[in-house]
């Protein structure tokens, strides 16, 4: 199965509270920012920011999106090394949308700062510390540190295939950090997979 272009046009709506900094969102992402449901979308991104948790209007937008089964992916954004926790967002999310899948887990320096995150697919880290990226083999104590989450993400995928994001049907968690670039590929990554609206 042959992946679409990079460079195909994509419509891209980002959805979420100010403070989950969905113009930025939008922009890393070429996106719009969308007040209320765009049926006619490729990809609707919903930003969330696990200080603030997840206002209605972001709800109401996500529930109204069911109907058109278009894409969706959420990111965690504002991981700045506070008492900011991915997890905790995801599980917030999962309450208020539908259940998320979480390919990726963050992992933090001995300072508590976001620098890196974990595949769960595959156990490779990619380190964001420096530039560009790293990629590398993850060690036994990570591997302990992710194994729950790891056993649940294979629950929810077991059953879906390859194409299950582009169909609307499985919605990705992926935390991200825009100024150190934390997770801004993974996103892309997952925008190449849909087919362009062009």
């Amino acid at each position: 199965m042959s992946s679409p272009s990079a460079d195909a046009v994509k419509r891209i709506h980002v959805y979420g509270h100010a403070s989950a900094s969905p113009q930025a969102v939008a922009s890393t992402f070429s996106g719009t920012v969308a007040a209320s449901p765009e049926s006619e979308s490729d990809l609707a991104i919903f930003a969330i920011n696990p200080a603030a948790g997840i206002d209605q209007e972001t709800i109401e937008n996500w529930a109204a999106l069911d109907d058109f089964q278009i894409p969706r992916l959420v990111v965690v954004n504002g991981l700045d090394g506070q008492e900011l926790d991915f997890e905790d967002a995801v599980m917030i999310a999962n309450r208020v949308f539908t259940q998320l899948v979480t390919p990726y887990l963050v992992l933090h320096d001995d300072g508590g700062e976001p620098t890196a995150l974990i595949r769960l697919q595959d156990l490779q880290i990619i380190d964001y510390s420096q530039t560009p990226a790293r990629i590398s083999a993850s060690d036994p104590e990570h591997e302990e540190l992710v194994r729950e989450f790891r056993e649940e993400y294979f629950e929810l995928t077991s059953e879906m295939d390859d194409g299950a994001f582009a169909a609307g049907i499985l919605f990705p968690a992926i935390p991200i950090n825009l100024i150190k670039g934390i997770g801004v590929d993974v996103v892309r990554e997952y925008i190449n997979l849909l087919p362009s609206s062009s």
